[in-house]
């Protein structure tokens, strides 16, 4: 399949293409991805289980406490999931005087002040689309104390490549693998015990988890 100038392929697909994209898709329609061009590629390790990464990356809780760069960025009590059959998306809406996205009036969030949609598909790819570009993320699993995650950065033609330096995603990045490292320490202390999904920020995980034992 092709979002350009993105293209998937698969050695034994279990799904279609538009199974897996077509939300995206659809709600992204009006973002300009033929604009989009291969600004660079980053690759982190993270010293933990490949599902803890994506745990946090569809988790809110976490966000004022271990990002404060990026909540100062964000109108939180407005932050929200919604759920796909393959697929969610996170929408940040932007702080006052924070840049956003310029999303037509027939969008579902149309005329509002959106810093960023955050979507993960299924089960290791992340695309967080902002104002300058593209972020994608490909979680890779090493082992399964070790997780490779691939940054490819998409910049907007017309976009100023500082735009994307000042958003802040390689501190992100950092933020995360360590707060994502103690979970991964704290899971194998034998003292970790399982608790109920928070039903307003943790919906993308549990959604997730329904996932795994569904397919995995």
């Amino acid at each position: 399949g092709i979002l350009d100038p993105l293209v998937f392929t698969s050695m034994d697909p279990r799904w279609t293409f538009d199974e897996v994209f077509q939300d995206m898709r659809d709600w992204m329609a009006f973002y300009p991805w033929d604009q989009l061009y291969h600004y660079n590629h980053t690759v982190y390790t993270v010293e933990a289980h490949w599902a803890l990464y994506c745990d946090n990356y569809l988790e809110g809780f976490h966000v004022p406490y271990v990002h404060p760069g990026l909540n100062a960025s964000l109108d939180m009590p407005s932050y929200e999931t919604r759920l796909f059959p393959y697929s969610n998306i996170q929408i940040g809406i932007a702080g006052p005087g924070e840049p956003h996205l310029d999303v037509p009036q027939d969008h579902p969030f149309g005329g509002q002040s959106v810093y960023a949609f955050y979507w993960w598909v299924f089960p290791n790819m992340m695309f967080n689309f902002y104002p300058w570009g593209l972020s994608m993320n490909v979680v890779t699993p090493e082992s399964l104390t070790r997780t490779r995650i691939h940054y490819h950065t998409y910049l907007k033609r017309d976009a100023d490549a500082e735009a994307f330096h000042r958003t802040g995603i390689h501190q992100t990045e950092l933020e995360d693998e360590a707060i994502v490292e103690k979970v991964q320490l704290g899971i194998t202390s034998g003292l970790y015990d399982a608790g109920r999904f928070s039903p307003t920020q943790e919906k993308g995980v549990h959604h997730f988890h329904q996932l795994l034992a569904q397919w995995i």
